[in-house]
């Protein structure tokens, strides 16, 4: 099958190969997926041709701040250790929304309940996504600092 994209990430997760222009009217089968092409070696027609941006290039101080070590504060060390439970509460009182809701005959016997356990999983969905989406990188973070 051939398959032409211009959704490079699609291309990553379908294609088993690519085959791509080499730029002197031949054309070279690359195994993998678009990022594997760049990895071996192939590159986009154009893109080395590009015109310099006559623009000066701003001073490279965000990349020293950025290099940086930083260290966890005293605030994200309590909001790791503390988080695995919040997690695990959010996770409990999804699961017991779910049940609740499961019921079918809750919204014939209740429908204002219905709605506040509605309600209140949505809430909690929220909150347990970010309190993992936090925990998450907070644990990048101290890996991080481990690694150095």
């Amino acid at each position: 099958m051939l398959l032409v994209s211009h959704d490079r990430d699609f291309l990553d997760r379908v294609a088993t190969s690519v085959v791509n222009a080499d730029g002197d009217g031949g054309w070279v089968d690359y195994a993998g997926g678009f990022s594997d092409m760049l990895a071996q070696g192939g590159h986009i027609l154009g893109t080395a041709a590009a015109p310099a941006d006559p623009r000066p290039k701003p001073p490279p101080q965000k990349e020293k701040a950025a290099a940086a070590p930083r260290k966890l504060s005293f605030k994200d060390k309590h909001a790791l250790a503390g988080l695995p439970g919040r997690i695990e509460t959010l996770q409990t009182e999804v699961a017991r929304c779910q049940a609740g809701l499961a019921d079918p005959d809750l919204y014939a016997r209740d429908a204002a309940g219905f709605a506040r356990t509605g309600e209140r999983l949505a809430k909690a969905t929220a909150e347990l996504a970010a309190a993992e989406e936090h925990w998450l990188e907070l644990e990048l973070l101290r890996e991080e600092m481990e690694g150095r």
